[in-house]
């Protein structure tokens, strides 16, 4: 039996380790990424997930006294998922910040839930331009459709492009850039003779392919979501199209990094718009695709790990400008430090546009070319600083 004395000191150290726990408990910053990491989209989770820990490598996981813990849940680019774990991130686990996000309909579904905790929502890959609209809590380190789809527009028609078919992925921002790459090539006097439409979920590109094949235009312009672009690579030579003088145009994704060296020499000549190159040729760049290789067993970074990177550059520096003492920044004070970021990333200077909360890059005209024995989308011109032509209508 517990003597007066004993059952005091008891009591006091049994206060004490409680104070000691939930003073760590505090002191815990929590980053919930929601990300595909099974299912069509798997590679921009097992891309974005490497970035994301290689950058917590480099950097280290305690920012401003706080110790970063890294929670990834997997939604399988599902949106009532997403949806579902974006709340039981923020309710159950308490998460300071969340971010991922592999597809618009995922980001979409976790907007309504951002907004309500107040807890910052960072965009990590998907690219509709309107997601940002969604709420006001949304930052955005990937990039938009329209970004990228308007710089080929602009350059096709001064290339001998005057008549293009489009066929991209028949959901936000495959429309997106069927939108803006129409409207800008008409504008620079060029034609879109047909607009083809292929399912997200299950796609079969070989009978659009076909009606490609027998309209003959000069070029098909393609945006399919990142690890789709190797199946319409494939169907394109298979059919011949390349060979009865059809060009292949089209946003990065359609040659990622993740999947070019896969594609075989037939990819070579194709030319894209997009933000991220793994051969752009900055200091900063090879330093980060060297690291990136090494520490997964030689995979190759693409714009969706760039993206992955950047967003926890964002997370770790809105935290260092906003912690006070021990107390934890709310969600409005990290917001506040995320917007207005300006930096150098290995795609180049970024910048977080405080209004509207997206992206300001650079877009990088690239054309296949071989390299040491292996295929890299090899840049050719540059517009800098292009804001989200979404964002100006």
């Amino acid at each position: 039996m517990l003597t007066p004395k004993r059952l005091f000191l008891a009591t006091a150290v049994a206060l004490t380790l409680t104070a000691n726990w939930a003073q760590a408990q505090d002191n815990t910053f929590k980053i919930g990424l929601i990300l595909p990491m099974t299912g069509q989209q798997a590679s921009t989770g097992r891309q974005i997930e490497a970035a994301v820990r290689l950058y917590m490598a480099q950097n280290g996981d305690t920012v401003a006294g706080k110790k970063i813990q890294l929670i990834i849940k997997d939604d399988a680019a599902t949106p009532d998922q997403s949806k579902r774990l974006a709340q039981d991130l923020v309710v159950n686990e308490k998460v300071n910040v969340l971010g991922g996000f592999g597809v618009t309909p995922a980001a979409l579904a976790a907007a309504p839930i951002a907004t309500q905790s107040k807890t910052p929502l960072v965009v990590m890959a998907a690219a509709t331009s309107s997601i940002t609209d969604a709420s006001p809590y949304i930052v955005r380190t990937s990039f938009t459709l329209p970004q990228v789809s308007v710089s080929l527009a602009d350059w096709a028609p001064k290339n001998g492009i005057k008549k293009v078919v489009t066929l991209v992925s028949d959901y936000g921002p495959g429309i997106d850039a069927e939108k803006f790459f129409n409207q800008r090539l008409t504008f620079n006097g060029g034609q879109v003779v047909e607009s083809l439409r292929v399912p997200l979920r299950g796609p079969d590109f070989a009978p659009f392919l076909q009606k490609v094949r027998d309209i003959k235009p000069d070029a098909l312009f393609v945006f399919v979501p990142s690890g789709a672009g190797a199946a319409v690579m494939k169907q394109f030579l298979e059919r011949g199209m390349d060979k009865a003088g059809i060009r292949l145009i089209g946003t990065g994704d359609v040659t990622d990094d993740d999947q070019l060296n896969d594609m075989g020499d037939g990819a070579l000549g194709v030319v894209t718009s997009h933000h991220y190159s793994a051969s752009h040729p900055s200091a900063m760049n090879k330093k980060f695709v060297e690291a990136f290789q090494k520490a997964n067993k030689g995979m190759r970074p693409n714009f969706m790990a760039v993206g992955g990177y950047d967003g926890m550059r964002v997370i770790y520096e809105a935290l260092r400008a906003s912690a006070k003492g021990a107390a934890m920044p709310t969600g409005d004070a990290l917001l506040a430090s995320m917007k207005g970021q300006i930096f150098e990333s290995p795609r180049g200077q970024i910048f977080i546009d405080a209004q509207t909360r997206d992206i300001v890059q650079n877009v990088y005209l690239r054309k296949v070319e071989k390299k040491d024995g292996q295929l890299y989308n090899v840049e050719f011109d540059v517009i800098k600083d292009v804001k989200d032509p979404g964002k100006t209508r």
